[in-house]
């Protein structure tokens, strides 16, 4: 297995969002009234995602001019990375989100099932694009640099974003919703969310914002520092090198994760009310057991070690580092399945029998 699969699932991920992107905006959006309304909040959105996004320009080329002038120019290619790939997911999921809401809305009007499509559809746009982009970014940066600690870089990028975009959008939305309740309910005396106040659309934009734009950033700072840990944790281990399987089994267990997702959606449906939440358990169901299969498939296909019923390991290079080894590591497997504690002394007598336990 290679790099280049992962970064074609990943360009999958991303043609899949561009389909069902494409799919929501053929949606009728409803009637006039509607969308004059959905215009107002999508344009809020996005010139409150353009400005935050021209402040946090500036801290990322000044992180980048610190760390490029610290020598340090790997790390410092993949923090732009990093910070780009963020900015970018949370800025299309922002676009469809703004779109996908109206068509919903007109949807529920006549059909249950449609309604649930283009929102799950318009969540699908966003967590595809976070996905595919941190795996897309973090597997042709390893491509480049082929150090794992240079991917450190790649994943403070993306905690900037969050940090910035998480932060700044939640404080948007609560100073929103709050203004718009005392002008709407307390001031004027109307109704929650009446559209004749104009803080309501304020407080729809500040959702958009901060549930959308920020949580993504978020998602994506987590999933990326996530597969990059624990690549730099397998290049720790004694017995695995710069490309070895254990480095790349992140990757690898990434992009199973994400057909996984593609294949799930194809079960959240439903025409029944009361039965969205099962719905919505049974994608998620299906898409366990194709990450699960798709898992152990990769598993075996690397040779790595399962370990059997009986508590010995399969393969004999995961036992030990050196071939010659092997015996004593046999030895350490059979006393720690027999719950004994393996002391130096036992392992030299069994390495002097000829790997025997008695």
């Amino acid at each position: 297995m290679s790099l280049a699969l992962v970064l074609g699932v990943s360009v999958i991920g991303l043609l899949a969002a561009a389909l069902l992107a494409w799919e929501i905006v053929r949606q009728d959006a409803g009637t006039e009234a509607m969308r004059r309304i959905s215009r107002a909040i999508r344009v809020g959105a996005m010139t409150f995602l353009r400005t935050e996004y021209t402040v946090i320009a500036v801290f990322v080329a000044a992180a980048f001019a610190v760390l490029w002038l610290a020598a340090q120019r790997e790390v410092a290619v993949a923090f732009l990375a990093g910070a780009f790939a963020s900015g970018l997911a949370g800025w299309l999921g922002m676009s469809i989100a703004t779109q996908a809401n109206v068509r919903t809305t007109h949807a529920a009007h006549t059909s249950l099932r449609a309604a649930l499509h283009i929102a799950f559809s318009s969540g699908m746009v966003m967590g595809l694009c976070v996905v595919s982009l941190g795996l897309g970014g973090v597997a042709l940066l390893y491509q480049l640099f082929g150090d794992p600690q240079a991917l450190f870089g790649f994943s403070f990028g993306a905690s900037s974003i969050a940090l910035f975009a998480r932060v700044g959008g939640g404080i948007f939305t609560k100073a929103a919703d709050v203004g718009a309740d005392l002008v709407g309910k307390v001031e004027a005396g109307i109704p929650e969310d009446d559209p004749r106040n104009p803080a309501v659309v304020a407080d729809n934009v500040g959702d958009n914002v901060g549930d959308v734009a920020g949580m993504g950033a978020d998602l994506f700072e987590s999933y990326v520092g996530a597969i990059i840990a624990t690549m730099a944790l397998g290049a720790s281990l004694p017995a695995s090198g710069g490309g070895s399987d254990l480095v790349l089994l992140p990757l690898y267990l990434s992009g199973c994760g994400l057909i996984g997702s593609l294949v799930g959606r194809l079960f959240v449906r439903t025409s029944d009310e009361a039965k969205l939440t099962a719905a919505l358990f049974r994608g998620l169901v299906v898409a366990s057991v194709v990450f699960l299969g798709l898992a152990y498939a990769v598993m075996d296909r690397l040779d790595l070690a399962f370990v059997s019923k009986h508590g010995r390991a399969v393969e004999d290079r995961q036992l030990a580092v050196n071939p010659d080894d092997r015996e004593l590591a046999r030895a350490e497997v059979e006393i720690g399945r027999r719950g004994l504690q393996a002391r130096p002394e036992d392992l030299l007598e069994v390495h002097d029998s000829g790997g025997l336990l008695p």
